[in-house]
């Protein structure tokens, strides 16, 4: 796992006009996919989380190209709590430079973009004890 900082870059639009946002990550087993989907929820940091997979991912690492099958894991959330969520999933993250991707959400039911709000609240569950 990777401890460094995640800092959120908002890039090519008046970010500051945005309200609600998705993020994505992928991770490498359907476990791993529950397990961070579930703790950024428990802690409110996301209202919801969708896993996905198995996918297939190909890309460049170490001067090679490279497949692998991996999880998709996409949640909702504020644009408040994006940096949070972000440095959340690095801190739990099990790979070494995570894809962690923030979109604008800009229209929906808007029943469910209130339940987005209201379910993240300002973030600040406590951490979960182990049972």
């Amino acid at each position: 796992m990777t401890t460094a900082s995640a800092p959120v870059r908002f890039v090519g639009m008046e970010w500051r006009d945005v309200e609600l946002v998705q993020v994505a990550t992928t991770v490498d087993t359907v476990e791993a996919a529950q397990a961070i989907a579930s703790s950024a929820v428990g802690r409110r940091l996301a209202a919801c989380a969708q896993t996905e997979g198995p996918i297939t991912s190909v890309y460049r690492w170490d001067g090679a190209v490279q497949t692998d099958t991996e999880w998709r894991v996409v949640l909702k959330t504020t644009a408040a709590l994006a940096e949070r969520l972000t440095e959340h999933l690095v801190r739990e993250h099990s790979y070494e430079v995570p894809e962690v991707v923030v979109t604008p959400l800009i229209g929906g039911n808007p029943e469910y973009l209130r339940w987005i709000r209201d379910e993240t609240a300002d973030g600040t569950a406590p951490e979960p004890r182990d049972a």
